[in-house]
């Protein structure tokens, strides 16, 4: 059973998602047995009214913060700041669109998958699973977990999913190493527990695909080659 946990959400120009991460928020409290919990916005230099929506949604909560970023520095890096800020046993990763529900959560724990000593994957490559998700995004999906296969030795089926649990300590042991900021970070974190020798569990998840994404499938999918390749290097 988890008796407490912060929450981290990453967040960058999300005006037109929030509504739907703030119900989920709601629904989940109402459903959740964690006495202690901890929510955390990490607003990534967001240019539009997030953050202050965000600062409505927050007031008055004793529970919920809001660290602004001055500038943006990629999800990695929003994370590096939440995760290092939080104050719970347990931390809970996951994007501000909702793609995965809070709900899933509890779910994990109503089915005893939490050992302390492992850090958690949200998996939507694991059979059986429900995904909403277009074609296109499942074959640049397919190809990316290859390449990482081939050059990285990865063997996680999902590593871009956003929904990630730790244990604080190891939460902070692996973001206080982590140094890329963008979307590959989630690549250095595998890279960086299998150093450390900690296992990684992949979980499975209900996962929808949600219009208004920050990736740009193509332009991005290059990127994260690129970084693949530094990562064989650094990590070598």
């Amino acid at each position: 059973m988890i008796e407490s946990i912060s929450i981290i959400f990453p967040v960058f120009n999300e005006e037109k998602r929030l509504n739907d991460c703030f119900q989920d928020i709601e629904k989940f409290l109402k459903n959740s047995k964690i006495e202690n919990l901890e929510f955390i916005f990490v607003d990534d230099g967001s240019l539009d009214n997030t953050p202050i929506m965000i600062k409505q949604f927050i007031e008055n909560k004793n529970n919920f913060k809001l660290i602004k970023l001055e500038k943006n520095i990629g999800k990695g890096g929003a994370l590096i700041n939440g995760v290092l800020a939080s104050n719970n046993y347990w931390v809970l990763t996951l994007d501000t669109d909702i793609s995965v529900s809070l709900e899933e959560l509890n779910i994990w724990i109503k089915e005893n998958y939490l050992d302390n000593n492992k850090i958690y994957f949200g998996s939507r490559n694991i059979k059986k699973l429900k995904v909403d998700a277009i074609f296109f995004r499942k074959f640049i999906g397919f190809i990316f977990t290859t390449i990482c296969k081939i050059l990285l030795k990865i063997n996680i089926k999902d590593t871009q999913c956003g929904f990630k649990l730790y244990n604080n300590e190891v939460g902070k042991k692996i973001f206080s190493n982590l140094k890329e900021t963008g979307f590959a970070h989630d690549i250095e974190i595998v890279l960086i527990a299998k150093n450390l020798n900690i296992p990684i569990i992949e979980l499975p998840v209900h996962w929808i695909h949600k219009p208004g994404s920050k990736v740009d499938l193509i332009k991005d999918s290059l990127k994260m080659l690129l970084t693949i390749i530094k990562l064989k290097n650094n990590f070598n």
